[in-house]
């Protein structure tokens, strides 16, 4: 079943409960690699129940299975990659949570025939007691087999542009052999991430690492860099995938530094000579 554009705009999914606990905050953490280091003391508070704090990126996971289902789109599930995600928050994510989830398609872009089309869905998350915003997820489809099918032809957002001179800072970190099998347990248990011959039959040497964990290094590098760890200075992060990561990877990531409220990113793996995450922005309260 093809795109039917407009009516793939009416998809809506609505009043999903979800809940995570201060487990699930810390395991989150450990996923993206923090408290590696027993004695970092700046990395302990994500990793430890005494005074615990959620990295931001964890907004994309504590209501997993939320959205409208790929194989409601009419798409190629076959062809379908994750393009870009945006994470807004709208106060600081809290170590443990009641959520309700709304979920619908903000847009769909036909490229043309034979050149894909782009379908942007929406996740907006709310606090279940008190009703307020928590945050609100953007994720970008990139249907490479479904142009031509009906959609908006107005031109697609542009990417945020990084700036042409060297990075204010560079921040390396290593991947662990393991780090997909941990990050899987926040939600995304996809056997691409863990089957070495689910990763051999997609066409890579092995399992891959999941997207939204490098997407959570490059949130925990701006966290380090700029905020000091301090969480409740992230107001959004977004960015596009555009290379896989293997596990035991070493992971670059280039930071530099626009006004006050804006950062911009890239990562690549430089074992690889491979970009991985471009067009990153991360905005600053």
């Amino acid at each position: 079943m093809p795109i039917d554009y407009p009516a793939i705009l009416a998809l809506k999914e609505t009043g999903k409960s979800f809940s995570y606990t201060d487990r699930d905050t810390m395991l989150y953490s450990l996923g993206i690699g923090l408290g590696s280091d027993p004695m970092n003391e700046a990395e302990l508070p994500f990793v430890y129940e005494k005074d615990l704090r959620a990295v931001p990126t964890q907004a994309t996971v504590v209501a997993w299975g939320a959205g409208v289902a790929t194989d409601k789109l009419g798409v190629n599930y076959k062809l379908v990659l994750h393009g870009e995600e945006k994470t807004i928050l709208h106060r600081p994510l809290p170590p443990k949570a009641n959520l309700i989830a709304d979920s619908g398609v903000v847009e769909a872009y036909d490229k043309g025939e034979g050149k894909g089309a782009i379908i942007v869905r929406e996740t907006i998350l709310r606090d279940a007691d008190d009703g307020e915003l928590t945050a609100t997820l953007l994720r970008t489809v990139v249907a490479r087999g479904d142009g031509g099918a009906g959609g908006s032809t107005e031109p697609t957002p542009r990417p945020h542009p990084i700036p042409d001179r060297a990075p204010d800072k560079v921040l390396e970190y290593q991947t662990a052999g393991n780090q997909a099998a941990i990050y899987r347990l926040s939600g995304d248990r996809n056997p691409l991430h863990i089957d070495p011959e689910r990763g051999k039959a997609a066409g890579f040497p092995g399992p891959i690492l999941h997207g939204l964990c490098t997407y959570g290094f490059t949130c925990r590098a701006v966290l380090e860099a700029f905020c000091d760890f301090d969480t409740d200075r992230i107001a959004s992060h977004r960015a596009r995938f555009s290379s896989p990561v293997f596990p035991g990877d070493t992971l670059r990531i280039k930071l530099w530094k626009e006004g006050g409220d804006a950062i911009s990113f890239e990562a690549d793996v430089p074992g690889r000579n491979v970009t991985v995450i471009k067009n990153g922005l991360t905005t600053l309260r």
